[in-house]
């Protein structure tokens, strides 16, 4: 098959070219010869990317298409879909890491031979890493044992991930070579992890993602374990955070096929770790029915009324109690228990509601009354999707034997809350949690920390409501230090509002009516004034990432990207940076303590050459109301800016510099409004807080 069967849309167009949409429009309007549709509907069409890339080149417009973006429009156009050449890439991608030899034999000679011949080599490699294909049902009760695995821990009865056929991997050739090619520069691993963030960021409403930090944070609290079960997957995440270990074995099972599929070859790729996954829902037909896991990590899906509860009536792992139609959540955790070992360890995210519900408390009782549940802990506000709800973690823990007097560890960590889109504070989130878990762990008890943590007799907890949330139960913070919070935080809006008098700016002189030659953003681009670079899809770990979330709030950086080797683009010092999406006149020139952040999506980098520009005249003139209106096209639903249309005046570099400090100074004078704000928020949230917990007198 021709490779002008992938199909890029008019965004593809302008991520290739590295220009923004409304360009692309204009080509399509101005030149005869611009490809015509070839599918996507009239006001999305698609473009075949062969003619879109010779188009280009005849134009002068693109040299050479970046490999990275070659290889991602080739999967988001594929004719079977993403998800499916995803898999076919995955596969390919694990061909090369464990056997590339093989691949460079296979790789030789036409494309129809590629397809001919590559379904045997998959075939190896992947009978090799996840087991042989079955013909029992999927899900069968008592499905078939891993030649060599541990007899009371079958692998399921269908691979996660069956070899493509040839006819199935025909339209992927073109995608495989491309593939193969991006993973000689930047390995096997690094190139899926690339395409499958990509994917994800292009599609974030049909995934339910688990944060890296938080994935972490649940890995650690389970602790060193050689088998490990996670069996509502998505993409991974959790096992992946697991510590690999040569005698390891993965366990993932997905109601999603192809996620399934995808996280198997991801931790295959990560590891060389034994990965069993299986598609197919796990409480209605697990895959995994004899496993006695080390541990089980869990991110189920929540408030799920469809989860078996008809069928699933007298299925034995109820221990703990039949759960109610609308607690699908206490389905999942019990099912988690019963894939355990004696005293091995669960870690799941939960809605906050299961921790209280009426519904529920039969079973949270006798969770509690055995020494099931062994910790629950109040993750702040933003930590995890629904970011809007304060989600908990349960920590699990089969018991050997019930315990004398068991006493439940309540964590609350919703004082680490940030402003801002980025999440937490997840270094001041899992020093408080792990340290906490640790010492309760190894005593059964904990010396009560107020307004963070306390470890309650179960007792205590059994009345009519076995309310969990921690709130309900933890002291509140010391008084002395309440108080001394509310007398430093006064002092300190004290200073800021003075401050912010002292940076009034002085009446503007209406008489100036100055008119100059004006330049453009682009041509100040072409012409070497300035760097022009976009955010990027991916960069390295635990760098901070500047969003446009923070540009706009004037807040540090606060945000993450997918883990990848993808080169991120960092800012530094006396850059201006410009969000593109939102209708809002705004730029910000990069300090020192924001140099070295990663630039987050939906943000321009201006990298200014200072011996032709000043940073605070460009940012200045860049936030002019009319400058961004004649800038910025419209869609249905948000405003987009073009930021090379974004017009300057032409004046010596002396005279930006003096419109450059009147520029600084007004950017002074605004970030003192913005911290007295939030000064003046915190305390008085401070003061309600106090008058009502008895820690303030009223007088």
């Amino acid at each position: 098959m021709q490779d002008n069967a992938t199909e890029v849309t008019a965004a593809g167009i302008a991520r290739l070219a590295g220009v923004g949409r409304a360009a692309v429009s204009n080509w399509r309007r101005r030149h005869a010869d611009f490809p015509k549709p070839v599918g996507g509907t009239e006001t999305s069409p698609s473009f075949a990317l062969a003619e879109v890339e010779a188009w280009l080149r005849e134009q002068g417009k693109l040299a050479e298409v970046p490999l990275r973006e070659r290889v991602w429009q080739q999967l988001a156009g594929h004719p079977e879909g993403p998800v499916a050449a995803l898999t076919h890439a995955g596969c390919l991608l694990l061909l090369i890491h464990d056997r590339p030899t093989v691949w460079l034999d296979v790789s030789a000679g036409s494309d129809a031979r590629l397809a001919e011949t590559l379904p045997g080599a998959l075939k190896d490699v992947l009978t090799a890493r996840f087991g042989p294909e079955r013909t029992e049902p999927a899900g069968a009760r008592d499905g078939g044992v891993h030649s060599g695995a541990d007899p009371s821990a079958p692998t399921p009865a269908h691979s996660a991930v069956p070899t493509p056929t040839g006819a199935h991997l025909a339209p992927s050739v073109p995608l495989l070579r491309g593939a193969a090619e991006l993973a000689a520069e930047t390995g096997a691993r690094q190139t899926f992890e690339f395409l499958l963030g990509r994917h994800l960021d292009a599609n974030p409403r049909q995934y339910t993602l688990t944060p890296a930090e938080l994935a972490r944070l649940m890995a650690t609290l389970a602790g060193p374990a050689r088998t490990v079960l996670d069996p509502a997957c998505g993409t991974g995440a959790l096992l992946r955070a697991v510590t690999a270990r040569a005698d390891q074995e993965l366990y993932a099972q997905d109601s999603a096929p192809d996620l399934a599929a995808l996280t198997a070859l991801r931790l295959a790729l990560h590891a060389r770790s034994g990965v069993h996954g299986a598609g197919g829902d796990s409480l209605r037909a697990d895959a995994f029915p004899r496993l006695r896991a080390d541990a089980v990590l869990c991110h189920p899906p929540f408030n799920e009324r469809n989860w078996g509860h008809d069928e699933l009536a007298y299925d034995p792992r109820w221990e703990y109690g039949f759960p109610a139609r609308t607690e699908s959540e206490l389905a999942w955790v019990q099912h988690a228990l019963a894939r355990l070992k004696d005293g091995g360890t669960a870690v799941l995210l939960m809605p906050p509601a299961a921790a209280s519900r009426r519904s529920g408390r039969r079973i949270r009782a006798d969770l509690l009354r055995r020494g099931a549940l062994r910790a629950v802990v109040a993750l702040p506000v933003g930590a995890a999707p629904p970011y809007n709800i304060p989600l908990h973690l349960w920590v699990l823990r089969r018991p050997e034997k019930a315990p004398a007097q068991p006493e439940l560890l309540l964590v609350d960590t919703g004082q680490f809350a940030t402003e801002g889109r980025g999440g937490p504070d997840w270094r001041a989130v899992k020093e408080a949690v792990v340290d906490a878990w640790s010492a309760f762990d190894r005593t059964g008890t904990l010396t009560e920390r107020p307004g963070l943590a306390r470890a309650l007799p179960v007792i205590d907890l059994l009345d009519d409501d076995v309310d969990l949330a921690p709130a309900r139960h933890l002291p509140p913070p010391a008084v002395a230090d309440g108080a001394q919070a509310l007398t430093e935080m006064r002092e300190r809006l004290g200073e800021t509002l003075r401050l912010t008098a002292d940076l009034t700016p002085a009446p503007a002189d209406l008489a100036h009516a100055a008119r100059w030659p004006l330049t453009t953003i682009g041509e100040l681009a072409r012409g070497g004034a300035l760097l022009m670079r976009t955010g990027g899809n991916g960069g390295p770990a635990r760098v901070p990432v500047l969003t446009d979330h923070d540009v706009l709030a004037g807040t540090a950086p606060s945000g993450t990207l997918p883990e990848s080797d993808e080169e991120a683009v960092l800012v530094e010092p006396g850059d201006v940076v410009v969000p593109v999406l939102g209708g809002g006149s705004v730029a910000r020139v990069i300090d020192d303590a924001t140099g070295g952040a990663a630039l987050g999506r939906n943000l321009v980098l201006l990298r200014p050459e200072r011996a032709a520009l000043d940073p605070w005249f460009l940012a200045g003139f860049l936030r002019g109301t009319a400058n961004n209106r004649q800038a910025s096209s419209y869609a249905s639903t948000a405003t987009r800016l073009d930021v090379r249309r974004l017009q300057l005046p032409r004046l010596p570099l002396d005279e930006q510099r003096r419109y450059g400090a009147r520029f600084r100074a007004l950017d002074e004078f605004e970030q003192a409004l913005r911290r007295a704000g939030r000064l003046g928020q915190q305390l008085v949230r401070g003061m309600y807080d106090g008058l009502t917990d008895g820690t303030v007198a009223p007088d």
